[in-house]
């Protein structure tokens, strides 16, 4: 298990949401924006909702890719100055919604840290430099400071193992999963022998047909590319789930830095 380094400036993320307006990338808004109609489609399947800032979910796709082969651990806090829109909070409430289900329920993201990174079970506990000492024996493995936790799967489905769910038990907050199907997949081939409900941000990565005689590998490889991250890998396809330690389903929405959903024209169009 190896420690990233707290201090290190592209595994940090604690500037307030929209300061800098940082860019997001065109593709990424497309795809956010396409999830978020999904996400209003299907809100009454929802028990409650997160925002998610499309700048930091930028920055969460570009350390996965950064930190591989391994799986990262990401602490995500809120700010109780800033609560999420409310016409958005409205717009997309579900007839099943939970108040009070998670702590934090209500504000936004403000906050994200790499801290931890490793395989699929030795990812989930914190190194001692980010555990509260004085409530550690009591929070078990995730004994830190953070609200919700997200953790990638690299070429691999965002579809909860049972030690994900088992780590879900001691998050406060929310639980998230990052898949991310890409290429140069070094050692880790495309991992799809799992059953259960995927969130994909735009369309599914299906093999484009070719007449070509190219080699095996070529062929194998011929995916369409919705992104190219800073590391060279090409993106295929990019999933992401988030879910409350009972089971129940949270329905994530990307916003922008005006705090409104990525795709808001069209989104408005149908309340």
């Amino acid at each position: 298990m190896n420690l990233i380094i707290a201090d290190t400036v592209s595994f940090f993320y604690s500037n307030p949401v929209g300061s800098n307006d940082k860019m997001v990338e065109p593709w990424l808004e497309e795809i956010m924006s396409s999830y978020n109609l999904e996400s209003y489609d299907s809100k009454d399947s929802y028990a409650a909702q997160l925002h998610m800032p499309g700048e930091i979910f930028q920055d969460l796709v570009w350390w996965a890719l950064k930190s591989l082969p391994d799986e990262i651990l990401v602490g995500l806090d809120i700010d109780f100055n800033q609560r999420q829109n409310q016409v958005v909070d409205e717009m997309f409430n579900s007839v099943q919604q939970v108040d009070g289900l998670f702590q934090g329920q209500g504000y936004l993201i403000n906050e994200a840290h790499i801290v931890n990174r490793g395989d699929s079970f030795s990812v989930h506990h914190l190194p001692e430099d980010w555990t509260d000492d004085i409530f550690a024996p009591s929070r078990g493995a995730r004994a830190g400071r953070f609200t919700h936790w997200l953790h990638t799967h690299p070429n691999a489905p965002a579809i909860p193992s049972g030690a994900d769910a088992d780590a879900a038990q001691e998050t406060p907050g929310v639980d998230l999963i990052l898949g991310l199907r890409f290429s140069p997949s070094g050692p880790l081939p495309w991992f799809d022998d799992v059953e259960g409900k995927r969130r994909i941000l735009g369309k599914e990565a299906i093999p484009v047909k070719s007449n070509s005689t190219a080699a095996t590998w070529q062929r194998k490889s011929n995916l369409p590319t919705i992104g190219i991250a800073p590391s060279g890998h090409m993106i295929h396809e990019v999933q992401l789930i988030a879910f409350h330690k009972t089971g129940l389903g949270v329905n994530v929405i990307f916003t922008d830095h005006n705090n409104l959903p990525y795709g808001w024209s069209s989104l408005s169009k149908k309340r």
